[in-house]
């Protein structure tokens, strides 16, 4: 056979090898070779067993070496221990992905570990690609490659169409699959990823972009490995029109590293996941169901935009909804679920009521438009096409109630029927269980829903669009004598965030060693005040916990006793730190306080995190999260996610604050991603001062590798 690319042998493999087939039918082991005899793979299958000659009428061979021609993929179900022997039989074999069902390796612990390192080494240095150890499989619906165990292919026929999933768990493969073919959602293909020792969802992503019969990439996601592979795969999928839809369960463990600043505490790992997806176009679910029902949303309109029209995730207007009804409870429990998602049921203008009685509707301005034996079919039609070139609403969406259960064809005629501009997306949901209408929005490329919960889901992930990938900025150069590694004090963060273009308060240290001549010193000068003082230490990362500040210093004695004070404190609250002096700052006026973070997460790398500042900022977490760093447009959108800014951007008459100068100063302190020479781990302002002129950083911290 001619060279095979590794996504035509991971995908579409011409000829497999099935290491350890048996000829029990009632075996796990047994089902790859039913399976694609069932599902008519027209490739060769050669089973390895060598206590059998044949297996269910199809030669079986002793081993690999064996085999009468090449093979593309080998995919084994035997004892972990006894594969790596057997991995150079594979590549003499022409094989160029091998697939491990088999368990026991990295899921099990370090020992396990150890030999699933060992094992992809191995594979890497005999040219082999590897997927698994412990992957339920995969399969291509359209060929009838099944190299997988999982019982969702004992049907007896497969759907072949447009949808792909990648999953990190084997068995949720297997439940997706049988949950969407009986909505009658086709897939293309299906790879289960199990432990990601070699092959990754991000190179699995990259293979399907290049897949003609995969139109929507499905992810089931546990965690993220290989961010960097993953966010190419993705960019190529968001430049080819593919819609990537992701679902994802469960929250990292949070690292050490989040001890020392509020950040990691307003946003861990799953806020930077979520905000990796977003950068990279990504549409992420909270519903299950969601996943696929989705597709055919994004498969007619795309994901959503990225700031566009359709983008309204991170402004003040939510997006608005033209709900059209024939049952009214059902229309009820999804206006519902829309507002729960930030979405608002918007009531027809009087010119459109109008518009609409020459047809012989009678509408009221109300947010349902319930038209329950109100109208006919044609009248529908008319209603449903004026909606979707109505200026006043972003989406249409129809509730069906029991004729979608008893007349199909009736019920969902119109909606089939109705010219349907592709600049505003339509949705249905069906109030009572209609298999027959669902097939038939399926067919039509309609968007249909059987709970309100997965429709509000779906709306609001479309609306919320998705992002950019971080920006590209020249690197910079660490500052000259400071400190490349470990926390750094104030006074020090301060001069990285001024050199990187962010606004810092003035400051003054006073040694810890020589303070009563310092002190002299201030009185000789003729000190300003009011003051801020603050205790100098890299090993107070919260001065305020320790009560290492005092604010609204009028004169030098409140000043000589605020020091005593505050020293007092740190020795009883940190008898260990070392104090490095003690910093005075001018009090500076503000409109609002920010706060503003960075943070290298374990997952995604580099992020950036503005919020409401304050000691409270943890309480009531409200922030945006970027991938780092950010132009000053990503920087703006950053600034209007927050809902505390809306004080400073024209909030019930009150004074404007500066936020042009607010986005250049998010964007140069999340140039920090790019420093030369060091690894910043974490970084905060807090707070961030905004005004109306300007923006000052009165507070920060910073920590290296």
């Amino acid at each position: 056979m001619s060279e095979v690319s590794f996504a035509a042998a991971l995908l579409a493999p011409r000829a497999v090898a099935l290491v350890g087939a048996s000829g029990d039918i009632r075996k796990n082991t047994a089902r790859p070779l039913r399976f694609m005899r069932k599902h008519g793979y027209a490739g060769t299958i050669y089973p390895i067993n060598p206590a059998r000659d044949e297996i269910l009428g199809v030669r079986a061979y002793p081993s690999l070496s064996d085999l009468p021609a090449k093979v593309d993929h080998v995919f084994f179900m035997i004892p972990g221990d006894d594969i790596e022997a057997m991995l150079e039989g594979c590549a003499q074999a022409g094989a160029r992905v091998v697939t491990v069902y088999s368990d026991g390796f990295g899921e099990t612990g370090p020992d396990g570990m150890a030999r699933q390192e060992a094992l992809v080494a191995r594979a890497r240095g005999l040219g082999l690609r590897l997927l698994g150890p412990n992957s339920i499989g995969l399969a291509n619906l359209h060929s009838g490659v099944v190299l997988s165990v999982n019982a969702a292919f004992e049907a007896e026929s497969l759907l072949p169409g447009s949808l792909s999933l990648v999953s990190q768990s084997g068995s949720m493969m297997g439940s997706l699959l049988s949950r969407a073919a009986a909505r009658g959602f086709g897939f293309a293909k299906s790879v289960s990823v199990g432990n990601e020792s070699d092959v990754t969802v991000g190179e699995v992503v990259d293979a399907l972009v290049d897949d003609p019969h995969t139109k929507v990439i499905l992810l089931f996601l546990e965690t993220l490995r290989d961010a960097p592979t993953l966010a190419r795969a993705l960019e190529r999928a968001r430049a080819a029109g593919k819609p990537v839809v992701a679902y994802k369960l469960g929250r990292s463990e949070q690292g050490d590293a989040l001890a020392q600043s509020h950040t990691g505490a307003l946003a861990g790992n799953d806020a930077a996941v979520d905000a990796f997806l977003r950068a990279h176009g990504v549409l992420r679910v909270r519903q299950l169901e969601t996943l696929f029902e989705i597709a055919p949303l994004t498969e007619r309109y795309g994901s959503g935009g990225s700031g566009g029209s359709h983008a309204r995730h991170e402004t003040d207007q939510a997006a608005r909804v033209a709900v059209i009804t024939t049952t009214g409870g059902g229309a009820a429990s999804v206006v519902d679920n829309l507002g729960l998602h930030g979405m608002v049921a918007v009531a027809p203008p009087p010119d459109f009521i109008a518009q609409m009685a020459g047809i012989g509707l009678k509408l009221r301005e109300t947010p349902i438009m319930d038209l329950t034996l109100a109208a006919s079919s044609a009248q529908y039609k008319g209603l449903l096409e004026a909606l979707l070139r109505a200026d006043w609403c972003d989406a249409v969406l129809s509730v069906v109630g029991s004729s979608a259960q008893f007349h199909p064809d009736l019920a969902v005629k119109p909606l089939l029927e109705a010219d349907k501009p592709a600049a505003k997306p339509l949705a249905v949901f069906l109030a009572p269980e209609a298999a027959e209408s669902l097939a038939l929005l399926r067919a039509g490329g309609i968007a249909a829903f059987r709970t309100p919960e997965a429709c509000a889901d779906a709306l609001s992930v479309y609306f919320q669009g998705t992002g950019q990938p971080p920006a590209e900025v020249p690197a910079s150069d660490w500052p000259a004598g400071l400190p490349r590694q470990g926390m750094l004090n104030e006074r020090e963060a301060a001069t990285v965030f001024a050199k990187l273009g962010v606004p810092v308060v003035a400051s003054r240290l006073l040694d810890a060693a020589r303070l009563e001549q310092e002190l002299a010193g201030l009185a000789a000068e003729g000190l300003s005040f009011p003051l801020v003082a603050k205790v100098c230490s890299r090993d107070l990362a919260h001065k305020t916990d320790a009560g290492a500040v005092r604010v609204g210093i009028e004169n030098l004695a409140e000043l000589r006793g605020a020091i005593a004070a505050m020293l007092a404190s740190v020795r009883r609250h940190a008898p260990a730190a070392d104090i490095e002096g003690i910093l005075l700052q001018p009090m500076e006026g503000r409109l609002i306080e920010l706060i503003l973070g960075y943070r290298h997460d374990p997952l995604v790398g580099p992020t950036v995190l503005l919020g409401a500042g304050g000691i409270t900022a943890e309480l009531n977490p409200d922030y945006a999260l970027r991938l780092a760093p950010v132009d000053e447009a990503e920087a703006m959108r950053m600034i209007e996610a927050v809902r505390q800014t809306r004080l400073i951007r024209g909030f019930r008459g009150l004074p404007l604050g500066d936020c042009a100068a607010l986005a250049r100063t998010i964007a140069a302190f999340s140039r920090l991603a790019v420093l030369r020479g060091v690894a910043v781990q974490e970084a905060e302002i807090n707070p961030l001062f905004v005004r109306k002129d300007g923006v000052v950083a009165v507070d920060g911290l910073l920590r290296l590798a």
